[in-house]
């Protein structure tokens, strides 16, 4: 039996609705990108810049940022903890699940730091 010790919420119900609303959240950022896109046919990087280096995209990239870490965190917590089993992997599932889940934060991390320099 694997513990939740190291969910994001230590609750199932929280997490259910905290990836739905991240995914959301990224939907929404995906669209405005989509929009501008659609509404911009002949952009260049002028307009493209100016865009993405708004107060609301920079803040809404943010965001999005931070929605897609939690979204990442609690779907591959989940996976890990469905597969990575005494049942599936056998005595050395423990040691091996916390090892992919050092593996998941610290690509979490390095995606995070190149998402703020990007971004900001």
């Amino acid at each position: 039996m694997v513990l939740n010790a190291t969910s994001l919420t230590r609750s199932g119900v929280a997490d259910f609705l905290l990836q739905r609303v991240s995914a959301i959240l990224i939907a929404v950022y995906a669209g405005c990108i989509f929009w501008f896109v659609l509404a911009n046919p002949d952009f260049g990087y002028a307009e493209w810049n100016h865009f993405m280096g708004s107060v609301q995209m920079v803040v809404l990239g943010i965001l999005t940022l931070l929605s897609w870490g939690i979204h990442v965190w609690i779907g591959m917590w989940t996976v890990g903890t469905d597969y990575l089993n005494e049942q599936h992997i056998g005595k050395f599932a423990t040691a091996i699940r916390l090892v992919y889940q050092f593996g998941v934060i610290c690509l979490i991390v390095v995606y995070f730091v190149f998402g703020f320099v990007i971004i900001l």
